[in-house]
């Protein structure tokens, strides 16, 4: 297969498809409790706003879009999730292909870009917008290099145009990458004129287009859209001993090593002997992305400086990390080497990582609970499910939870039935059907005989009669669990009238 690889550059696309393919597989083989993003993205595919809370919408409205064609399920999450990250890859390696020479260097590039960490660990355990922006990311990158190669043509600035939109709705720092790109290219005399093309405008239109109903939503509910992120990003700042501008900046340094460390390594053990030489070539697009990298991480540092902002994931700097792989192959394309002989060992270490990920990430369900190792997926939600089938009374019309990973989970689990979630929404709070509710929520570590205050707010603010004011606790088998090992839950019944 990897000699193969060299022989038929092509086979690159159908071994990212079958990669994508076998992550959603192993995903449907595991048991169907759903971790964090997932969750979210289960309750969150019950409605379609123009805003959601912290993050943009785009991923929404896809999940939203494809629940509505195939119906809620760990399938329709997994299929979105990993469509797009094939998407990610393939117009990655075509854009590559655009800017080198070598027919071989698609699949150094698509294999550099499967030893970032949010690639090819993050995006499979538990990511959701980050994997819609760097779509955008590499569709970005596409349709502005080929814009740049070609005689200027609207659709390739309508590309653009796109490109920047979706990302904007998809992450809001990815609006960083396009103001790095024109700035790379200000240098370089051959490439400035296309800034000052009259087909600009073209792509500023339907970027505005794209963006506007969003934007709306944005400026009406800034708070909402931005609290989140800047309070994470202001995580510890009361008990900083440093300047919270160095700290930010020591921060973010850290967090940006973390992220191409591992690249890094890889490309310099497999091109080790040629080290100096690549350090040392240089060609147009060499400069234009490492202009590009270089203005992305000022600006990070700009802003962290400027919020006060003293903690930075590495998972923030994924869109501008991912530049890195495509640097370095156009390196190795204006030194002139043949990767050839190279890439069946950088086959197998990407392979080794990207789907060793993938396979672990199954396995673990099944292996944790034999050294006492439980995770989400080990929640028994489909156990909680027949129980509460198992109550005798009328139908659900509603399912009321104070927690949004109990809400998601219960949406796969329910999908016929309303899930409320406490303070999410008053329009699904005010328009229910009379009829029974569920109110449920976990019982792990806290006082069982208790409805939670946010559930017991929301029932009184209804029109309702609890049925019994003593919750019901029942104890659930962990799902692939060890014998006698259980979690608990409880629950209450409500009339709505």
């Amino acid at each position: 297969m990897r000699s193969l690889l060299v022989r038929r550059p092509d086979l690159l696309y159908v071994l990212i498809a079958g990669y994508c393919l076998l992550s959603v597989i192993l995903k449907v083989l595991r048991p169907d409790s759903l971790e964090i993003d997932e969750s979210e993205q289960a309750l969150l595919s019950q409605y379609l706003l123009l805003g959601y809370g912290g993050q943009p919408p785009f991923y929404n409205w896809l999940q939203y879009g494809v629940v509505a064609l195939f119906g809620i399920s760990v399938a329709s999450l997994a299929i979105l999730k990993n469509g797009l990250l094939f998407l990610f890859l393939l117009l990655y390696g075509l854009t590559a292909r655009l800017l080198s020479s070598s027919p071989l260097a698609p699949a150094v590039a698509v294999l550099g870009v499967l030893t970032l960490p949010p690639v090819f660990l993050l995006s499979q355990r538990d990511l959701s917008h980050t994997v819609a922006a760097l779509f955008a990311v590499s569709l970005f990158l596409y349709g502005f290099f080929r814009a740049l190669k070609n005689p200027p043509k609207v659709g390739h600035y309508l590309l653009v145009g796109v490109a920047v939109g979706l990302g904007a709705i998809s992450k809001y720092n990815f609006v960083i990458l396009p103001l790095a790109a024109l700035l790379a290219i200000l240098p370089e005399a051959k490439l400035r004129k296309y800034l000052f093309d009259w087909r600009v405008l073209a792509s500023v239109a339907v970027c505005a287009v794209i963006v506007a109903p969003h934007a709306y939503w944005v400026v009406n509910n800034l708070g909402h859209a931005t609290g989140v992120t800047v309070a994470e990003m202001k995580e510890g700042a009361d008990s900083a001993l440093l300047p919270h501008a160095i700290q930010g900046l020591v921060s973010l340094a850290v967090a940006a090593l973390k992220g191409v460390a591992l690249t890094f390594a890889v490309f310099g053990l497999i091109f080790y002997a040629d080290v100096g030489k690549i350090l040392c070539a240089e060609s147009l697009w060499t400069r234009v992305v490492g202009r590009m990298i270089v203005a992305c991480f000022l600006m990070i540092a700009f802003i962290v400086v400027a919020m006060d902002a003293t903690h930075i994931r590495a998972k923030w700097l994924a869109l501008f990390t991912a530049l890195l792989p495509l640097y370095l192959t156009l390196k190795i394309d204006a030194a002139g080497l043949d990767p050839a002989r190279r890439l069946p060992a950088f086959f197998s270490i990407s392979g080794i990582l990207s789907v060793g990920v993938i396979v672990m990430l199954w396995a673990r369900v099944f292996v944790g609970p034999m050294i006492g190792d439980y995770s989400f997926a080990h929640t028994p939600y489909s156990g909680f499910a027949r129980m509460v089938r198992a109550d005798p009374g009328p139908p659900r019309v509603a399912i009321v939870v104070d927690d949004r990973i109990v809400a998601g989970n219960l949406r796969i689990q329910f999908p016929d039935t309303p899930i409320i979630l406490t303070g999410f929404s008053q329009e699904a709070e005010r328009h229910l059907p009379p009829g029974r509710i569920l109110a449920a929520w976990s019982a792990e570590g806290k006082r069982r005989a208790e409805i939670p205050p946010r559930i017991t707010g929301l029932l009184q603010l209804m029109p309702v009669r609890i049925a019994d004011a003593k919750p019901t606790i029942v104890s659930v088998p962990y799902n692939a669990g060890r014998p006698g090992d259980t979690y608990t839950f409880a629950y209450i019944w409500a009339d709505f009238h």
